[in-house]
């Protein structure tokens, strides 16, 4: 219990929560949206670096173990693969996108009630209340310069992971089709040294 008020006591954590005091109401639901989008983009982040890697062996060791590649069956076994894979992908990538558009609109969100919050000042204080202006102001300001940074920090990750997500898809289905082209290349060269061997 100590060690837990010592915590809450620290500079930074008592900055922190002023912050977030003076950023007022909406400014914890973008904290909580950013929260989301950060878990999101970490489990994307694992996935493609540690776990896709894996299952991309097992979709090519599978279709290597086929003797038949061309037949219209084989072909819609490889284009199922590379559906699976294409939808493991890009789990999540539509809704790391839409938070990243939802930051700067929770900004503006912040703006509107801050400037109402500053407009009911003037209309029962008038503008003899100044500390309670600043209050309503702060409100206003804060929430968008945070719905701005987490924008571009979103935006910006989204790309990334995108960006990944594209090369690995694009990776896997050249793989999988250089096997398709390989097999005949290989399967005419043996026959054509089986026939120089005949003569």
């Amino acid at each position: 219990m100590d060690l837990l008020v010592a915590w809450l006591s620290l500079p930074a954590i008592t900055n922190l929560s002023q912050f977030m005091h003076l950023g007022g109401p909406v400014l914890w639901w973008l904290a909580a949206l950013v929260l989301v989008f950060w878990c999101l983009a970490f489990e994307r982040i694992i996935y493609l670096w540690w776990q896709f890697p894996r299952q991309q062996q097992q979709w090519l060791s599978a279709w290597r173990k086929r003797s038949d590649h061309l037949s219209w069956y084989a072909r819609a076994q490889r284009d199922a693969a590379l559906d699976e894979a294409h939808r493991a992908l890009f789990k999540h990538v539509s809704v790391l996108k839409v938070i990243v558009a939802l930051f700067p609109m929770l900004g503006l969100l912040g703006t509107v009630t801050g400037m109402i919050s500053v407009f009911d000042v003037l209309a029962t204080q008038g503008s003899a209340q100044p500390r309670l202006m600043a209050s309503g102001i702060s409100m206003a300001t804060l929430p968008t310069m945070a719905g701005m940074v987490a924008a571009l920090a979103g935006m910006f990750s989204y790309s990334r992971i995108q960006r990944w997500a594209d090369a690995r898809e694009l990776h896997l289905e050249k793989l999988m089709r250089s096997e398709n082209d390989a097999r005949p290349a290989n399967a005419e060269l043996a026959q054509s040294n089986q026939e120089r061997n005949e003569k």
